[in-house]
């Protein structure tokens, strides 16, 4: 996001309230996460759940957007991320190396992603519910042992990332970044460093999970020593899943992979292409920049916050 963005996105918030706060994790780990509340009443409560490696700041005009019509919104750093790294004792909220932190993606996902949900459900347990997950944060919905709680989560670019089910030439490009940057980094120096292609740091056991995902033919659906696969059945609520045109690593055959394993119901898959916001590409992350209001955002609000 950059500057200008982000002054469309604080303008936006003019009629919203926003709070910074921490929500424990399942076994207690603080996670830096963002309330935003309508001025009007609340309808609707709403969860987003962010991409591997992307702070929760980037959701901050889609969060503020849905709370102006009317959602209570919870957006949320996973632990070794964003505000959630762990904090030096001294220095000013200087920040820890992540080297010798332990976390796994399945960590996010049993600790990180179910204390969300549950916060969100018992806070606001009068409202109907939805989830919404970008990339990892969609994956996660099948790993949650809460997600039968979950009526109702829009998918966005979510995807079983094979590196072959990429387009290419990016299969390559992630095959050798993945084997030949990020694995040196994250064994010599314990974890992976954002300047070395990621943009954020990552914690040795995130990368390490992820990258062994990424080289399996379906992904995490082919990881055996992921229990937590047991969970996509429990999934039956409501599920729409946005597969754009133009994304190289959310392509439709990999967005239906992920899907296929919610075997309890039948998820909606919907292409999005650019053409239909108007612009000349919008890829994994594009859906959440604040041009997209009126193009997408409408009708995936209207889809959250749909009853029934």
């Amino acid at each position: 996001m950059n500057a200008g963005e982000i002054a469309v996105a604080a303008a936006a918030l003019d009629d919203v309230f926003s709070d910074d706060i921490v929500v424990p994790a399942a076994d207690g780990y603080p996670l830096a996460a963002t309330l935003f509340l309508p001025r009007a009443k609340k309808l609707h409560a709403v969860l987003i759940n962010s991409a591997t490696a992307v702070p929760r700041k980037v959701y901050r005009g889609f969060a503020g957007y849905l709370a102006r019509r009317g959602s209570a919104v919870l957006t949320y750093d996973y632990r070794g991320t964003g505000d959630s790294r762990p904090m030096a004792a001294t220095g000013l909220n200087k920040q820890k190396s992540l080297a010798g932190f332990k976390a796994t993606m399945a960590d996010w996902a049993a600790l990180d992603t179910t204390a969300a949900v549950h916060w969100m459900r018992e806070r606001y347990r009068d409202l109907p519910f939805a989830y919404v997950g970008h990339s990892f944060g969609g994956q996660a919905l099948g790993l949650l042992p809460n997600n039968a709680e979950i009526p109702r989560a829009l998918l966005i670019a979510s995807q079983a990332a094979h590196w072959k089910l990429m387009a290419s030439p990016e299969r390559y490009r992630v095959v050798a970044f993945m084997n030949g940057i990020g694995l040196p980094l994250a064994r010599t120096l314990g974890y992976v460093p954002g300047w070395a292609g990621l943009g954020m740091d990552l914690p040795r056991g995130v990368f390490e999970q992820w990258r062994g995902w990424v080289m399996r033919e379906r992904y995490l659906l082919d990881d055996a020593t992921l229990t937590a696969r047991e969970n996509f059945p429990n999934f039956k609520g409501k599920l729409r899943a946005l597969t754009i045109t133009d994304d190289t690593w959310a392509t439709r055959p990999a967005v239906e992979l992920l899907c296929s394993a919610f075997t309890s119901i039948t998820p909606e898959i919907i292409a999005i292409s650019p053409a239909d916001a108007g612009v000349p590409k919008i890829g994994h992350f594009g859906f959440f920049r604040s041009e997209h209001r009126d193009a997408l955002w409408r009708g995936a609000a209207e889809w959250l916050e749909a009853e029934g």
